[in-house]
């Protein structure tokens, strides 16, 4: 039996939500980077990239200093592909589906930034020099021609007080990076050998000696 609650339709959908989209809402998405939304870019620090491929969809967490993002001109952005866990799950989508989203963020700013666009992957050597870091450059830079960008308003950010110091979790209170590596290991009833205590000992410094 069908669950009647359950919205599988645009007609469907349209009823339940009966709203015009805010007038504001179209406004501000625009089919290139302005010099309002340029400098918005330019103060973030982190932004989660999306995709999609054959085998689903993929948001990766991206960050480095602010501005790490590069506007190259009003159509193109430009992100380092900085040294990760070498999954590679956003440039396999991409090389199989080239539309992206971007979802930028600013340290305590309520107001996020989204594009939509399509990426390719560069490996030209020029590029890769001008984006390294402590003598190490990127092995690819996203090369992406914006479709849409626009601001979302700080409603989520202030529902959620993210930039709230008191609401802050102590990451003690939490499984340890070690520990949630055991607790998978597990699920997937894998018996390989794995010491979390002394994964975690050394994580901090790990993480510090391989940023770049």
């Amino acid at each position: 039996m069908t669950d009647p609650h359950l919205i599988t339709s645009l007609p469907h959908l349209d009823r339940t939500y009966d709203a015009a989209p805010v007038a504001a809402s179209l406004i501000k998405e625009l089919p290139f980077i302005n010099d309002a939304y340029r400098t918005l870019i330019a103060a973030s620090p982190f932004c989660v990239l999306a995709t999609c491929g054959p085998d689903g969809l993929d948001a990766s967490p991206r960050g480095d200093g602010p501005g790490f993002v590069r506007v190259l001109d009003e159509k193109t952005l430009l992100l380092p592909d900085r040294r990760g866990n070498f999954r590679l799950d956003s440039l396999r989508n991409i090389i199989a589906d080239s539309r992206v989203g971007l979802l930028f963020l600013i340290p305590g700013v309520g107001e996020t930034l989204r594009v939509n666009g399509r990426a390719v992957i560069s490996t030209e050597p020029d590029l890769l020099a001008s984006f390294a870091v402590e003598g190490n450059a990127p092995r690819s830079v996203l090369r992406i021609t914006v479709d849409t960008i626009f601001f979302q308003c700080a409603r989520a950010l202030t529902r959620s007080k993210l930039w709230d110091p008191t609401q802050y979790v102590d990451r003690h209170s939490l499984p340890s990076t070690g520990t949630l590596t055991v607790a998978a290991r597990d699920s997937k009833h894998d018996t390989s050998e794995f010491d979390a205590s002394a994964y975690d000992a050394i994580l901090t410094e790990r993480q510090k000696a391989t940023l770049y």
